[in-house]
């Protein structure tokens, strides 16, 4: 990997996500070698990728270069690779690029799609994760409307316009919105020789409300704003096979859609050589300074880990503000560990969670309010905006908001590489 060897410990980071980026950040020019690998070179503001699969934003938006964060910091080293494999006893890390030891392991490689093993909908199903499966997507919904146009068939129309997402979380809701303003405000436009009305949007979810996480008035108001903007609700119902023009749920019951996108479920990206017993429904389980069981010196943060607390005895929520507070203590701790000093618990701090449904409309649970509508809204794009990472990608980001509220457009309806059934990734 042509690191250069120092007196320093070093501490290897995997992922550049949320977790790893505040770690990395928080022992900034300290006594300590940081190692960062990731498969990808930049960071990727995931509660926005639903906007560059529906043509609200480019990808330069919300990926900014890991190099250019830290460019600035001695004591940093960032390498592409995938990880392989993990040897605790030898304290070594094997990737495609090498090997390499360290003194401290840090995984914060987040979470991937959780199919719960039906291996049809796996196999067929719409997925994003990353911003290739984001692009895909997008090349996808746009592409089955170029294909509309040619079709006679009312069957075979009807399937290029259908969309189904599964998973009524905020992923599922924010993309059934946006999915239905590009319907209200931009496709009948691009496509005035089609009828739009025959665009159905079904959100499945297998609980009882949509947004099964947040608050039941934010439910509540959530499922409204989708009957509102024309959004078919499927609750209580689970699916079981897709085969690439039809969903089949437990119950029976059939929908015709030629693209089912997948946001019901996430686990853990873990990797080899962590001993089986330290992983719990597909993540790491880790105490409250967050040690893997088992280990001194190898630690898990962000969405990979799974933290149990009194407040929140099923684990952590996989939420940003999660990972980042993870990784800013666990820098402190592990400078504590180093130089034999104290090291604390972790204890989230709950900010509250929010979800957008389209235009003017939003849900914001906090600690000791509750609230909804236009004011939401502007809530929502202020916390995201400023979460964003590098000066850059708030200004373009912010721009392009205006600009599609402004002239109820989308300025990103390109299909810049066919979508052909095979990922970027693959």
């Amino acid at each position: 990997m042509n690191i250069p060897k120092t007196n320093f410990p070093r501490l290897i980071i995997i992922g550049g996500g949320f977790a790893g980026l505040k770690l990395a950040k928080s022992l900034r020019n300290k006594r300590f070698q940081l190692i960062m690998l990731d498969r990808n070179n930049y960071h990727t503001f995931q509660p926005l990728l639903y906007q560059v699969a529906t043509a609200g934003l480019e990808p330069d938006s919300i990926a900014h270069p890991i190099r250019k964060l830290f460019k600035k910091q001695d004591n940093f080293f960032f390498r592409m690779a995938n990880v392989d494999k993990v040897d605790t006893e030898s304290k070594k890390l094997y990737t495609d690029i090498g090997s390499i030891s360290y003194n401290y392991l840090v995984i914060a490689t987040g979470a991937t799609t959780n199919f719960f093993g039906m291996e049809s909908i796996a196999r067929n199903a719409m997925t994003m994760k990353s911003v290739s499966e984001a692009l895909d997507l997008r090349s996808l919904i746009l592409q089955n409307f170029e294909k509309a146009l040619l079709k006679n068939d009312v069957k075979e129309l009807e399937g290029l316009m259908a969309f189904v997402i599964v998973g009524a979380g905020p992923t599922g809701v924010e993309l059934a919105g946006a999915l239905a303003e590009l319907k209200k405000h931009v496709l009948p436009y691009d496509y005035p020789d089609l009828d739009i009305r025959r665009m159905q949007i079904n959100l499945v979810e297998m609980a009882e409300d949509v947004l099964p996480p947040m608050s039941a008035i934010a439910s509540k108001k959530a499922f409204q704003y989708l009957e509102d903007l024309g959004v078919n609700i499927w609750l209580k119902q689970a699916v079981s096979e897709y085969d690439g023009t039809t969903v089949t749920f437990k119950d029976g019951k059939t929908l015709r859609t030629n693209t089912l996108i997948w946001a019901a479920g996430v686990k853990g990206s873990v990797i080899d050589g962590i001993k089986e017993d330290a992983i719990v429904n597909g993540r790491y389980h880790v105490d409250r300074q967050s040690r893997i069981l088992g280990y001194d010196d190898v630690f898990a943060i962000g969405d990979v880990s799974i933290m149990k607390t009194d407040l929140f005895p099923k684990g952590l929520p996989m939420l940003a503000p999660v990972a980042n507070q993870q990784g800013e203590l666990l820098g402190k701790n592990i400078i504590g560990i180093e130089y034999n000093k104290k090291v604390v618990d972790f204890e989230y701090h709950d900010a509250g969670v929010m979800a957008t449904v389209g235009r003017n409309r939003a849900v914001v649970d906090l600690k000791r309010i509750k609230f909804q509508g236009l004011f939401a809204w502007y809530v929502w794009m202020f916390v995201h905006l400023i979460s964003l990472v590098g000066f850059r990608s708030k200004v373009i980001t912010f721009f392009n908001w205006a600009y599609s509220y402004l002239y109820f457009d989308r300025g990103v309806r390109l299909i810049i590489r066919k979508y052909n059934g095979k990922s970027a990734d693959s």
